[in-house]
């Protein structure tokens, strides 16, 4: 692949949510043309008009000579050599149904942490096994990245893995700018795998805030998930250069836990005040990455027999009617 293409020509970002909105607006302030796929006709409508997307990140304004917003797929991925994936994990399968344009020969980014229902593969992996391509051909933006403060221009680190490191540095080379820092790592799968794994725990944090644990179990309880963390990525993934005290994996679990941005933390705090799991679903104005994850990461631990018992209490309060509080409570004995 030609990466001086990367560098020249235009990206395309598919999603229209809180990161999608964020990742163009950075885009567009390092002064990259942007081919937007927007399925909302509201949001199109308004991106168009004047600039902002009227349900995510309403308040951040971006270069409307630099968007090119647009319904039809085909249209967009044909104009560009980057795309972009940043649509909920749940959703990316019908986001993607209209494609026909061959994704060949373009560097295919997935922003998406989460995993794919139902195929109980990552986004990687799925697009991989879907559309043909090459590993190499395929790019992970992740880190401790709230779009929240990326799209008002926080200060931000991001890691871009991908087998190729010039192409992970072509993908690095159309995000960094004074506020967006970009490391590099090739562990594709291992940070796809852990940005799946914090929204979990996130889950799990959130669901003792809800239930009144203070900050010393917090903090215990967070470091068993690290620990977890750890262990799961080396029984399913070894690798030997592996550090999962780094941004990419650590960074992104502590912040997702702690963070009152973080919606994963919100489902599970909102279990633990007492919701039941479909009214706090349903009272969340964004996907909860974490409750498709958890049932994923269920199905791989029980295959791999691994010892996971945040990840499992936290699947059997969401899918097997457990009580949060007995659940805690039990939970609480394992931990060190």
């Amino acid at each position: 692949m030609g990466y001086d293409r990367i560098d020249s020509e235009n990206c395309a970002v598919i999603g229209y949510g809180s990161w999608a909105t964020a990742i163009v607006k950075t885009l567009t302030v390092n002064g990259r043309r942007v081919e937007w796929y927007v399925r909302n006709d509201r949001v199109l409508d308004s991106l168009r008009a004047t600039g902002h997307n009227p349900k995510y990140l309403p308040y951040v304004g971006i270069d409307r000579s630099l968007i090119a917003p647009s319904n039809d797929l085909n249209a967009v991925v044909a104009a560009s050599s980057a795309v972009v994936l940043a649509a909920p994990s749940a959703f990316l399968k019908d986001f993607l149904a209209p494609l026909s344009v061959p994704l060949a020969g373009k560097r295919v980014v997935s922003a998406v942490k989460g995993i794919i229902p139902g195929d109980y593969k990552t986004v990687v992996e799925y697009m991989c096994d879907q559309y043909s391509l090459p590993l190499s051909d395929m790019a992970v933006v992740t880190g401790p990245s709230h779009a929240e403060e990326v799209g008002i221009g926080r200060l931000s680190y991001l890691t871009v893995a991908s087998t190729d490191s010039e192409g992970a540095r072509a993908v690095g080379g159309m995000l960094a700018n004074d506020y967006v820092r970009c490391n590099y790592s090739c562990d594709v799968l291992g940070v796809e795998y852990a940005a799946i794994l914090k929204n979990v725990y996130a889950i799990a944090v959130g669901m003792a805030v809800g239930l009144g644990y203070g900050d010393n179990f917090l903090a215990v309880l967070i470091a068993n998930c690290a620990r977890e963390m750890a262990h799961y990525l080396e029984r399913k993934l070894p690798a030997s250069q592996r550090d999962t005290a780094t941004s990419a994996y650590l960074g992104d679990l502590l912040v997702t836990c702690y963070s009152p941005l973080s919606r994963n933390r919100r489902l599970g705090n909102l279990i633990g005040r007492g919701c039941s799991v479909k009214s706090a679903l349903n009272e969340m104005t964004m996907i909860a990455e974490g409750y498709y994850a958890a049932d994923c990461i269920r199905r791989v631990g029980a295959v791999e027999a691994m010892a996971m018992p945040i990840a499992d209490m936290v699947y059997d309060v969401l899918y097997s009617a457990a009580p949060a509080r007995e659940s805690m409570a039990r939970l609480t004995a394992e931990l060190i």
